[in-house]
């Protein structure tokens, strides 16, 4: 596993800490826990827009495709 750098100003460490020690979990735990959320939900939002269009602009694509 890779380690990341992620500056945080004091008031978002301290909910952080705060929100780790009310889970019984480490703040790199939620902190983990939150990204892989957040690339979850992003993930199929961006899929959502692709698809689109996509869908949109179907037969301009083909033709490129051709």
């Amino acid at each position: 596993m890779s380690l990341l750098d992620l500056p945080l100003d004091p008031g978002l460490r301290t909910a952080l800490d705060d929100l780790a020690d009310a889970q019984g979990r480490t703040p790199e735990e939620v902190a983990l826990h939150a990204v892989r959320g957040y690339l979850s939900q992003e993930g199929a939002r961006v899929r959502t827009v692709a698809e689109a269009l996509a869908r949109h602009h179907a037969d301009l694509l083909r033709r490129l495709g051709e």
